[in-house]
């Protein structure tokens, strides 16, 4: 599990010319939402995503299988299903050479009495490891991570579809280094090593290497993976797969450079899986471009989310799943459900058209003082000119765009709260719907963009919407 991110819907009604900018992305989105006619469209995810060959699945927790609304959801919902904690080495190997199933048995059996197929999570990892697994170093602890790969892959030999083999091995940051574990402090070899021993023990399952933060194409991290990946292929290391886990929030931004990461480590060789899918405040947008990117690429196996309710999350918080705490589907729910029928692999499109944002009471436009580009420069009312400082974009997702790629951010929820340019990257807090009264409302905070004065300098902020004259704006 790693870092997170935010977003909800959107929806917009515009205020003078901004009523025709509506029309066109609203056409674009509709379009893009259209099934296409080889399918008829189907009610629930799991359904939905085979229709192209792939799964939508969930972590199960064995503990809230007896939550008759859980189960429900689950059941109806997905067609393959991940142990959140239950396959792990604490749960499996509490004590050495003692494996206890009954955890993990409850899951699989449950899962294969309702149709759906088994992600295996996971079999060497340096969290989670059992008091007796810590004590150990050196060629003990290898021994140790051998003798648990082949106890638990005997027992599910020939029932788990995938094995996500080695989990979270690289460091965070930019080093692109392996993580600093008591695993890789016994070999560098030690990843190889567990692959070999896992396809001796299950010829037939897929082995995969499982990552956070690693969806972004530019990152040292993604690299450092994709590097390892193309040594193993290189020197037939048994890897059938790779997973990311995609756990985007403010910490690791959705980036539409993903499908790249997919197709770059597809055309390794390797399938690709989206595993632990939950997005900070779930924005319908970046689901569905999640969805559309593992589309695009013929070797993406599926998709799974990594919780059902948001009340079920490890990251309850961020309200980041497809299903509210009652069960109620969430707009993200209905992104995902178009975008798995339609199968559309084309994003929506960012910038349709734009000009000068000038507020009704001032005469002055939002302007990003003195050409700035860098992130968290607050914008302010001057004077209107032609420059690109002030030409904002208003996209179908609902983001401003100013240069093309930074967007309108409000720096918190809060009244006050600044707002400014950074780089955009789907989060709702760089969202906002523009309203027929000419007010423009954000997204994740519900507070109106508001001028703090009337003259050259005055800083635009977040406030309560009260339908003044300093809140209201036309995109000319």
């Amino acid at each position: 599990m790693g870092s997170y991110a935010t977003s909800p819907p959107v929806r917009r009604s515009l205020h003078g010319l901004l009523v025709a900018l509506f029309v066109v992305a609203l056409g674009v989105v509709g379009a893009l939402a259209a099934p296409p006619s080889a399918h008829a469209a189907e009610s629930t995810l799991g359904p939905a995503a085979k229709q192209s060959g792939r799964y939508f699945g969930v972590a199960i927790a064995a503990n809230r299988l007896n939550d008759s609304t859980y189960a429900s959801i689950a059941n109806r919902e997905f067609n393959s299903v991940t142990a959140e904690n239950e396959m792990k080495i604490d749960a499996l190997q509490p004590q050495r050479g003692q494996f206890n199933f009954a955890a993990g048995d409850r899951v699989y059996n449950w899962a294969v009495q309702n149709g759906k197929q088994v992600r295996g999570h996971t079999l060497a990892w340096h969290s989670q490891q059992p008091g007796w697994m810590q004590n150990l170093n050196g060629s003990a602890l290898r021994q140790a991570m051998v003798d648990h790969i082949n106890g638990v892959m005997n027992h599910y030999r020939g029932k788990i579809v995938e094995w996500d083999v080695v989990n979270e091995a690289f460091a965070d940051g930019n080093s692109g280094a392996r993580r600093d574990s008591n695993l890789q402090r016994s070999g560098n070899d030690w990843i190889e090593v567990a692959f070999r021993a896992a396809r001796a023990a299950d010829p037939s399952a897929k082995l995969c290497y499982n990552d956070y933060n690693v969806e972004n194409w530019n990152a040292a991290k993604t690299q450092a993976m994709y590097s390892m990946v193309r040594d193993f292929k290189q020197r037939g290391v048994p890897i059938d797969c790779v997973g990311f886990q995609a756990h985007f929030n403010d910490g690791n931004p959705y980036n539409s450079n993903f499908r790249t990461t997919l197709q770059s480590f597809a055309a390794l060789g390797v399938d690709v899986s989206v595993t632990e899918l939950d997005i900070q405040g779930a924005s319908p947008t970046t689901y569905a471009n999640v969805v559309n990117d593992c589309l695009a690429v013929t070797r993406c196996l599926g998709i799974t989310v990594w919780g059902v309710r948001d009340t079920d999350s490890w990251r309850a918080h961020h309200t980041p799943l497809l299903f509210n705490g009652d069960g109620s589907k969430k707009p993200a729910y209905n992104s995902v459900l178009n975008a798995l029928n339609g199968g559309s692999t084309t994003p929506p499109p960012t910038t349709p058209t734009g000009g000068q944002l000038r507020g009704v009471g001032s005469g002055r436009c939002v302007d990003v003082p003195n050409a700035a580009t860098a992130d968290g420069t607050q914008v302010q009312l001057y004077d209107c000119h032609t420059n690109a400082n002030q030409q904002w974009s208003l996209t179908s997702s609902g983001e401003l765009r100013v240069y093309g790629d930074k967007c309108l951010d409000a720096a918190g929820t809060a009244v006050g709260a600044r707002v400014q340019i950074y780089s955009c990257w789907g989060g709702d807090n760089q969202k906002w719907r523009v309203n027929s009264n000419g007010s423009i409302v954000g997204v994740q905070s519900g507070l109106c963009l508001d001028a703090g004065g009337s003259g050259n300098g005055a800083a635009i902020q977040l406030y309560t919407c009260w339908n003044g004259s300093n809140q209201q704006w036309t995109l000319t």
